[in-house]
């Protein structure tokens, strides 16, 4: 009797042991999470910033969220620039992480010195940088390509159009991100069997088949959960998209879902709405990100 009173102790420890952990984590998020969604029932404008009571709409924020075209044109270009640049540094990231894996022990250090560095680097001293090379007057970028035979590119101004200007944001955030992935992904490269590989190889397989028969299913869990990171911070990028267009235009041609909910909020003191969009973008993001999440759960179980 006392062995099984023993044992349901002992199954109990774990989870009080999480409940400090899920207690901060539901009063750090979750309060913030409850106060968007009552704010975006709310006509919550500047005068309430000042103690005035702000007068319950309940769903008309979202009534014109949903006939708003401007909005919609948003959330697409948001979709579009997070896959794009997500699968990007996902495809980059493991050629990186299989370059490690391939090369010896002083070139390996080499680019994971080159990598930290990168992704170590503050974002705002990143950005500075990255405005100085594409800068249409004195930019590296324009004096390399216009060295070119039959390129013209002096004073080329990268941030006038939407097309360039997300070309250069893409750029920069794939940079940012491929370090992590290429981290995560040789960490699951070093549990992949040097013997299996080896077998595989003495079978007649080659390299690509290797690759897509065998690495890929063993770090296939890794690349799940970096992509799904992925998606979700390139969905939420803010700071680099607010300094391209400190440096360029600020109009709603050039923004994501991160900058509209900030001029929203901040600019046209309409906190209501961009509470709404915060929302929004929540559920875009459980949506975008759900697939994964139940693929991940599936192997749990199994």
């Amino acid at each position: 009797m006392s062995v099984s009173i023993d044992r349901r102790r002992k199954a109990r420890v774990p989870y009080l042991l999480l409940i400090p952990a899920v207690g901060i984590l539901l009063i750090g998020m979750g309060y913030p999470v409850v106060w968007q969604v009552v704010t975006s029932m709310q006509e919550y404008g500047l005068q309430q910033q000042f103690g005035k009571p702000a007068p319950f709409v309940f769903f008309d924020n979202y009534v014109d969220l949903a006939t708003n075209a401007q909005l919609w044109a948003v959330v697409g270009r948001s979709i579009a620039f997070c896959l794009i640049t997500a699968v990007i540094t996902l495809v980059i990231g493991v050629l990186f992480a299989l370059l490690m894996n391939a090369v010896g022990k002083a070139p390996r250090i080499v680019l994971q010195i080159a990598l930290l560095l990168a992704w170590s680097m503050p974002v705002v001293a990143a950005m500075t940088v990255w405005i100085w090379l594409f800068d249409r007057r004195r930019g590296a970028v324009n004096y390399v390509l216009d060295m070119l035979p039959g390129v013209d590119m002096n004073r080329f101004n990268w941030l006038e159009s939407p097309s360039t200007f997300f070309l250069v944001a893409g750029v920069i955030v794939i940079w940012m991100s491929v370090p992590f992935v290429a981290f995560s992904s040789f960490a699951g490269l070093t549990q992949v069997s040097d013997e299996v590989l080896e077998a595989a190889q003495l079978d007649g397989a080659s390299a690509t088949q290797r690759f897509f028969g065998i690495i890929l299913p063993m770090i296939r869990p890794v690349i799940a959960i970096v992509f799904l990171l992925q998606i979700i911070w390139d969905l939420r990028v803010f700071t680099q998209i607010t300094m391209l267009q400190d440096a360029g235009s600020k109009s709603s041609d050039f923004d994501l879902l991160g900058t509209y909910i900030f001029k929203l909020g901040t600019k046209s003191q309409d906190f209501g709405m961009a509470s709404a969009v915060s929302i929004l973008v929540l559920a875009i993001t459980i949506a975008l990100s759900w697939f994964y999440i139940r693929s991940l759960l599936k192997e749990d179980e199994q």
